[in-house]
């Protein structure tokens, strides 16, 4: 899913962002200049707008950094929570630095006069402070609660649009794995197991079992454990290895999954992307390699294109992508090159 116009215009500080800026910071001092009470020289002016600037700019990338990882929750409550929390924080960042730059700001200035550092420090803390505390809070409050209220709308837009996505991709599993042509397939293989291979039939039974049990109790959730996953789909697969002998192979090359979590179905979605598209013989078989790179789960396999192409939607994988978005703030990696077909989807943390 892509990110919405506020958040794409704070993550990537554009140049419209840098213009918006400059331009906020004019328009205050403009104001100051014609509703102020005290008198400001053009220096003064100079001098207030580039600290004002600098301080936008620094208080803006703190707070994309303090508010971009808040994920939708269970409800609005948890939301607001993890706001708040943020907000407590921000405020506090936010003060310290502000009244650094304006320390900093105020030697430099009595540095290039020729002034008395010390003198002016400590005027400012007998005569001055009371007033900067006050303007310089309610600046940042007044900052603060615009750019809040936008995130957690925000978040709040995204916590709906999992719940929709949500809904979409468990419609999608259930129907991929309960229609028709999937049980029939395999009831027919069972029934031919039954009577010659009773015991390869009560395993078979079992793994079909375990997929639907599977798929209930966990396509709701966010995240899952990948040693679980990789079970799922080791049982998934099962069926298919009984039905189709050597066509199609399955190798999980991960050592060591404890304490990696993936989003639930996604490998299972990618397995079956693969089958669906790509023919298998014996002579030449369709080979399935699952393994990790860096932070993501890699599933790839060769291309072997049918010769009467399967019709496809691409509705599978651009909602297994958006949901993968949604949950792990990451991008979905598809590539179609070199003869494979590889998808790397991000792990959960």
């Amino acid at each position: 899913m892509e990110a919405s116009p506020i958040g794409r215009m704070f993550e990537r500080k554009s140049w419209r962002l840098h213009s918006l800026i400059l331009l906020l910071s004019l328009i205050v001092i403009a104001l100051i200049s014609l509703f102020g009470t005290g008198k400001f020289t053009s220096e003064d002016k100079i001098s207030l707008f580039i600290l004002l600037f600098i301080q936008l700019e620094i208080f803006i990338s703190i707070a994309v950094r303090i508010f971009r990882d808040i994920k939708p929750g269970n409800d609005r409550k948890e939301i607001t929570r993890a706001v708040l929390s943020r907000f407590a924080l921000f405020l506090v960042t936010c003060f310290v630095i502000a009244f650094t730059l304006a320390l900093f700001f105020l030697c430099f200035k009595t540095y290039i006069h020729g002034g008395d550092i010390g003198k002016a420090v400590s005027d400012f803390f007998i005569n001055k402070f009371a007033a900067w505390v006050k303007e310089t809070s309610g600046g940042l409050l007044f900052g603060a609660a615009i750019f809040i209220f936008l995130q957690w709308q925000d978040a709040l837009k995204r916590e709906q649009k999992l719940r929709e996505e949500n809904l979409i991709f468990q419609n999608e599993t259930l129907k991929t794995q309960i229609n028709p042509h999937f049980l029939f397939n395999n009831l027919n293989t069972l029934s031919s197991l039954i009577s010659p291979k009773p015991e390869i039939a009560e395993t078979f039974i079992s793994k079909l079992s375990s997929i639907y049990r599977y798929i209930i109790e966990n396509s709701v959730k966010d995240r899952v454990a990948l040693e679980d996953e990789l079970a799922f789909i080791s049982s998934y697969f099962y069926l298919y290895r009984i039905r189709d002998g050597e066509k199609i192979t399955l190798a999980i090359d991960i050592r060591n999954s404890a304490s990696l979590y993936v989003l639930p179905v996604s490998l299972q979605v990618l397995v079956e992307n693969a089958i669906k598209h790509n023919m298998a013989t014996r002579e030449e078989p369709l080979k399935i390699l699952v393994y990790l790179e860096g932070d993501c789960v890699v599933v790839r396999n060769n291309i072997q294109r049918m010769a009467s192409q399967v019709r496809s939607t691409g509705i599978g994988l651009k909602n297994l992508s958006e949901r993968v978005n949604l949950i792990s703030r990451k991008a979905m990696f598809a590539e179609d090159s070199g003869g494979y077909f590889t998808v790397k989807v991000p792990l959960i943390q």
